[in-house]
């Protein structure tokens, strides 16, 4: 009889995501190395990294981005989202571009949504840059992908931890990492820094000034109330990418629940903010420390595995 097949389901997340890092290392340190590996969104990123031996080059970028970094990444635009992305998957070109998934030792697939019908889409052929590209397209955010005269966009929307798709590619034992889970408090003086933070790198640019500032104006406008509370409002964007973390948070558990790994591995990340992608050292660290937090089941999930190695 063949052995059990190993797989890692990567969930969504966005900046949260660098916690698949930790995982991985976790992973190979106890000695289990996936047979499967799938993502959504951010998880497909990392993913795609570890299955084309990228992962130590993403390490090693990610752990050195700072804000002004991240920011000059984001190629503004109106149509289809604020952000296009080709800046961001430029960067890891270099590593993963032109390699075909169907030509990975390790099977690989993502997760993205289709915009017009709302279905699933599993993406386990083509390049695996394309494949990451799609699902990474958080909706006002990433522009949509067009791909088979579909527009894909973020698959966090309909499975934010695809243990599904890591079956549907033949893993018996599955690993998911969770990343939607809500914090409870919320620093409000670290928030009100970031954002400024934010506010000084975009006036840089002219046009991201404008877009900024045009954006406030008219939630100005619409804010009701007194004056002196109109301060105490999260930002637009705050709102919006809090809105999708719920959103994702409640498909999330849902899916869970009907769909149950073998092991969940939840890092304690409620203090990152899910645009906080220059954080990737805390994010690491808590991905890894969670991962061993569960030795003593991984490590019976290995010898179950790889029964031959405990006898020898």
């Amino acid at each position: 009889m063949s052995r059990p097949r190993f797989g890692v389901a990567l969930g969504g997340g966005a900046a949260r995501g660098w916690a698949h890092i930790g995982v991985l290392r976790a992973l190979e340190e106890l000695g289990l190395k996936p047979d499967v590996v799938v993502g959504t969104s951010i998880g497909s990123l990392v993913g795609g990294a570890y299955v084309t031996g990228y992962l130590d080059e993403l390490e090693g970028w990610v752990r050195r981005l700072s804000w002004q970094e991240v920011l000059s990444m984001l190629d503004l635009r109106l149509s289809g989202g604020l952000i296009g992305g080709m800046k961001v998957i430029s960067m890891l070109a270099e590593g993963m571009e032109g390699v075909d998934i169907t030509a990975l030792d390790t099977p690989f697939g993502a997760v993205a949504t289709d915009m017009e019908t709302g279905r699933e889409v599993w993406l386990r052929e083509g390049h695996v840059l394309d494949a990451i590209r799609a699902s990474i397209a958080l909706p006002g955010l990433f522009s949509p992908v067009l791909r088979e005269n579909r527009w894909l966009v973020d698959g966090g929307l309909v499975n934010p931890i695809p243990v599904s798709l890591c079956r549907g590619l033949g893993a018996d034992i599955v690993v998911a990492v969770d990343l939607t889970r809500l914090p409870y408090v919320r620093n409000q003086k670290k928030r009100s820094k970031t954002g400024m933070e934010v506010k000084a790198v975009l006036d840089q640019w002219p046009q991201a000034d404008r877009m900024f500032n045009m954006l406030q104006s008219i939630s100005n406008r619409l804010q009701l109330g007194r004056e002196e509370d109109r301060e105490e409002l999260p930002s637009m964007m705050e709102v919006m990418i809090k809105s999708l973390n719920i959103m994702t948070s409640r498909i999330a558990m849902s899916r869970l629940a009907g769909e149950p790994p073998e092991l969940l591995v939840a890092p304690k990340l409620a203090d990152i903010g899910l645009m906080e992608f220059h954080r990737a050292n805390e994010a690491i660290e808590a991905g890894y420390t969670e991962t061993m937090r569960h030795r003593p089941e991984l490590e019976e999930m290995r010898r179950f595995i790889h029964p031959d190695e405990e006898a020898r």
